[in-house]
């Protein structure tokens, strides 16, 4: 995954109306659900998820395997990657 591919994927799921919790699963086996769009800032290919409790996940596209959710309504021209 590219580091613009991250980011505008992470983009689209973080606006979508309503917010719909999705998963992010690492390469290294490890998942975890964003449950709350203001519990994540990204940029450059970096994200930062606070997770209940105050939490902190640190993750990158190079440590992303995939994203698990439903973008079927995102708004036309958005695209993941594009």
């Amino acid at each position: 995954m590219t580091a613009d591919n991250f980011d505008n994927t992470l983009k689209v799921f973080r606006e979508r109306t309503p917010f719909r919790p999705f998963t992010v699963v690492l390469h290294s086996g490890r998942q975890f659900e964003v449950d709350h769009p203001g519990a994540l800032v990204h940029r450059d290919g970096v994200a930062i998820f606070v997770g209940p409790g105050g939490v902190p996940v640190i993750f990158d596209y190079e440590g992303v395997e995939h994203f698990v959710g439903d973008l079927a309504d995102r708004p036309a021209g958005q695209e993941p990657g594009g």
